[in-house]
Order: structure tokens, then sequence, then C-alpha cells
């Protein structure tokens, strides 16, 4: 297995199976596109996928790199269509750079990740995910980029006590970090720059992603933390009693929504979920871990973060379904596989680009 061909590999055999119609390959062919947040997890799949149906156009990724704590973009491939730029959403300066390369698309992924980083580093929160947010709408509405594609978390503007399956017409304004304030407030943005200046926009609501691309540490999603622990011989800290249920969703099928998003003027001014569609515990994901790790030792239980007030979460597609035609195709065990020889291929990149300071970890107190 080469290390240089394996996400290349993985992107190539999706796009085959979900046979992409012709017309949104057409629609995608020779634009420049701009993919905030494009090394990241999601976003360098995302990269990946669009260099393949750009033709002679351009995917501009602008990241601060800040999810690795060697600050290298090694997560993104080299391809002679897409362009990296190290920059910040903030700085008024990396946003002209970019945006002098005539954007025509723009997928909006970077943010401050996720809800105890916002709960320990508030104000940083509201810089990246609402400030700079409100400077990348204002410049590709001077720009007249056709369409704005926004990340939003159904995992965290659903807010407290919903019923499931989670549907978009839910509202809740008892929301519990920063994070979850500020996803709402980017959506609310998102549809305030529409209605009055005529961008534009889709709000997609993701689903907890997993896969090939991220990174763990301190403040990363538990699926790499626990991957990277268990292979280490850790013990694997679960928050609750196990029996909390997230919609694990691969990250190549959130690629997909996000591409078909984009094409489908049905999405246009619509928020939506993206998401496997499925519930799957801690506990059981945790087994998977420990599984396929070798790793027998017991978990540790801990008492569930005070803003953790969701046990469980499950998304109803069907909207999404509707719309842009999602159909997620990935079940858990080959998406979790593919994580795995990722994590085994890329060992030492992973190694070096982890973030777990020494000490107590504010992700699990």
């Amino acid at each position: 297995m080469k290390k240089d061909t394996f996400r290349d590999e993985l992107v190539d055999n999706y796009l085959e199976r979900i046979n992409l119609d012709s017309k949104i390959k057409s629609y995608f062919k020779n634009k420049n596109i701009l993919v905030t947040g494009g090394a990241g997890a999601i976003g360098s799949n995302l990269t990946i996928a669009l260099s393949k149906i750009i033709g002679d156009g351009k995917v501009i990724v602008l990241d601060n790199l800040s999810a690795t704590q060697d600050g290298s973009p090694w997560n993104l491939i080299n391809k002679p269509n897409v362009m990296f730029v190290k920059g910040d959403i903030r700085s008024d300066r990396d946003l002209k750079r970019v945006f002098k390369e005539r954007v025509d698309i723009v997928f909006h992924l970077a943010a401050f990740f996720a809800n105890q980083n916002s709960v320990d580093y508030p104000e940083t929160s509201a810089e990246v995910d609402v400030l700079g947010m409100i400077k990348l709408l204002e410049i590709s509405t001077l720009s007249e980029v056709e369409k704005f594609i926004y990340a939003s978390s159904g995992c965290a503007i659903y807010g407290s006590f919903p019923e499931l399956p989670l549907k978009e017409d839910f509202i809740s304004m008892h929301l519990t970090t920063p994070y979850q304030i500020n996803k709402m407030t980017g959506e609310m943005y998102c549809n305030y720059y529409m209605h009055h200046f005529g961008l534009d926009i889709v709000n997609c609501r993701f689903f907890n992603s997993f896969g090939p691309g991220e990174i763990p540490g301190q403040y990363r999603n538990v699926i790499p933390n626990f991957i990277y622990w268990s292979m280490n011989g850790r013990q694997l800290p679960i928050t609750g009693d196990g029996s909390e249920t997230r919609d694990f969703t691969y990250v190549l099928d959130l690629v997909q929504g996000l591409i078909k998003s984009a094409y489908y003027k049905e999405a246009i001014g619509e928020n939506f979920n993206l998401a496997a569609g499925r519930e799957i515990s801690i506990s059981d994901m945790a087994k998977q871990v420990q599984k396929v790790t070798g790793n027998e030792i017991e978990f540790l239980y801990k008492e569930r973060r005070k803003w953790d007030t969701k046990p469980r979460l499950l998304a109803s597609i069907e909207k999404a379904s509707k719309l842009i035609d999602y159909k997620p195709i990935i079940d858990f065990e080959e998406g979790f596989k593919a994580n795995l020889d990722w994590f085994k291929l890329f060992e030492k990149e992973i190694e070096k680009s982890s973030d777990f300071p020494p000490g107590m970890s504010a992700a699990v107190k």
C-alpha cells in the first residue's frame, strides 16, 4: 500500500461507486473553488474529490493548519490543480490573496473545532466562527461567487432534548457551548447574506464525521482519538456509561453531500442534515477499536461533561435525499477499516502531528 496513492485511490473508488451525474461533473468543470479548512479531515477529502472533476479549474485551499501540532500540510495530496495558501479567515490580507484567484464557489469548512475547545477558549471561538465568517461572507458577496456552502453542525445546533430522528424543522435555543451557539449564528448570517445581498447559500449540517484524514488531538473527534490511544496501549476514556449513541458518518459520504449541495438549485437557501442516518453506541464503537488494535484494557468511565446533554444522536436524511439526491453508501465497518488503514500507513506523521499536551486533558474532564 503506497502512501502517495492511498487516499487518491479511496476517492477514485468512491466516486466510481456513487457514479456522479454527468451534469454535476459538467457544472464543476473549469471552476475555481475555495475550500476553507481544506487541509482538515473533511476538507482534504473534498479537495481530492474536487480536483478530479474540475478539469482546468483550480481548488484553492485556505488553512491555518491549527489542527496539526507540527504546522505542516502533509494531509493534503500534491495535485497540479490544487493551490495551498497558509492563512486565516480572520485576516483581510489572506482573504484578498485567495479571492484574487477569481473564486466561483466557496466551501466554508474552517472552524474553531469543537465543543470543549470553545468552552476553554470562547473568545477565539467567536473570532473564528463568527467574525471570520462575516469577513468571508462579505468578500464572497463582493466577489459575486456563485455558491457559498457552509459546513454547519447537526450535533451542535439542535440543542438539547430534541425528538429523534433529528429533523431540520426542529428549533432549540438550549445551546450549551460557544461552538453550538456560533454554528447556529453562522447559519443565521448565511441566511442574512442571502436575503439581504442575494448570495446563494446552502447550510449543510454534519454529523460525527470519521475517516482517513483526521488527526487525533485533545479537541478532536472520538474515533481518531480512540484509535490513537488504543494503538498505543492506552485505556479508552468513555464519558457516560457507553450506551450513548452517535450518528457516525464516513467522511466521503459528507463529501458527496457537499458536492451535490453546490450543484442542485433546490438546495439554495436551505439547511439540511448530512449524516449516515444510523445510531452506533459509544461502547460498541470502542469495542470495535479495541478488537482491531488488540487492546484488552478495560474502559475508563468518566462523568459526562457538563455541556454534553445528548445521550443519543440520530439524524433524518430525508430532506437531503429529496433535495440533492444524497445517498450515503459506506457502512460503519467499511469506513472504519479505511480509517484504520490510514492510521497504520501514516503512523509516524500522525504521531508527530497529534496534539495531546502533557497532564490532564480538557477534552475528557
